[in-house]
């Protein structure tokens, strides 16, 4: 899909204008979360998430563990989150170890506890190295699992997209194909694994449009924790990490404050650019911390709102 001519006007000022001045905040953004393992850190999911509360997001979602190893975890939070503090809640649901009548009875619960939007995934094998398998009388894959959902209840159901192609996908247009299954099967949008160049974004934009997809394709965003953390996700999901960004981190290690500016900065950099490119909704990977999400949010152009 190529840019239009405001487009292309609009990228040119964005990329003249000094730092992030010119961006008005039209955006609208998603957070996601983990299930916190202790009292200290759902002490500290609990801040982050009254910290980007006013942020008015679009939803705000919680993971859910190899083998449902932290279902009820996610459950608790998920359900606070909406209920207490009022944000639209999205919880994760996999296919892993689990039968079809098992995986439909949590969605029966959530939809009885007022949760209405459904993040499905295919997931990952418990054991990495043995490969994924689907559940002896359980869902099949992420398509198949969207279909039992939307017979479960009339769910928002939020898939997942990769720019740089699944590592389980025999080539690209495989993925493709699998990605429009998702949406025909009743995904309300996909959000990509996260990754580091702009062009990554755009081109898997233009390709999905080409194989006839319509629906919503919204970036995930990653600010850098720890850059060594990172190396070890991209190599598990097959996202490119490029060659200049290990020399910004270099030296770091030790020094996380100076380690959340470059953070920061790469990942505002980055939403600068797929902004300028026409991007309006953008998820953050937060794991569990506000603080570089927030700033980026706010380099961006957007303000807490009044009455939230």
């Amino acid at each position: 899909m190529s840019p239009t001519l405001d487009q292309m006007r609009e990228a040119q000022r964005a990329l003249e204008a000094p730092m992030f001045s010119d961006l008005v905040g039209d955006i609208e953004v998603s957070f996601e979360f983990f299930p916190p393992k202790s009292e200290k850190m759902a002490e500290t999911l609990w801040q982050s998430v009254e910290t980007l509360k006013p942020l008015d997001p679009r939803f705000v979602s919680v993971t859910y563990g190899a083998g449902g190893s932290t279902r009820e975890r996610t459950h608790e939070q998920v359900v606070r989150i909406q209920n207490e503090a009022q944000i639209p809640a999205a919880a994760h649901l996999t296919c892993v170890a689990a039968t079809r009548e098992e995986v439909d009875a949590v969605a029966r619960h959530y939809w009885e506890e007022g949760i209405r939007h459904i993040v499905a995934l295919r997931g990952d094998a418990p054991d990495s190295e043995a490969g994924y398998a689907p559940h002896p009388g359980g869902y099949e894959n992420a398509v198949d699992l969207i279909k039992g959902l939307k017979k479960v209840g009339d769910f928002e159901i939020s898939a997942a997209a990769y720019p740089e192609m699944h590592p389980d996908s025999k080539d690209r247009q495989a993925d493709l194909d699998n990605l429009k299954a998702k949406f025909d099967a009743g995904a309300t949008r996909a959000i990509t694994q996260f990754f580091f160049e702009p062009e990554c974004f755009f081109d898997f934009r233009d390709r999905a449009a080409a194989a006839g997809i319509e629906g919503e394709i919204v970036p995930g965003i990653m600010p850098v924790m720890s850059f060594a953390a990172v190396q070890k996700m991209s190599g598990l999901c097959g996202t490119a990490i490029p060659h200049w960004m290990e020399g910004l981190f270099e030296g770091l290690d030790e020094k996380p404050e100076a380690r959340q500016l470059v953070s920061a900065t790469i990942a505002a950099e980055l939403c600068r650019r797929l902004y300028a490119g026409g991007v309006r909704q953008f998820h953050f990977y937060t794991l569990n911390r506000a603080e570089l999400s927030y700033a980026i949010c706010h380099m961006l152009g957007l303000r807490p709102k009044a009455d939230t």
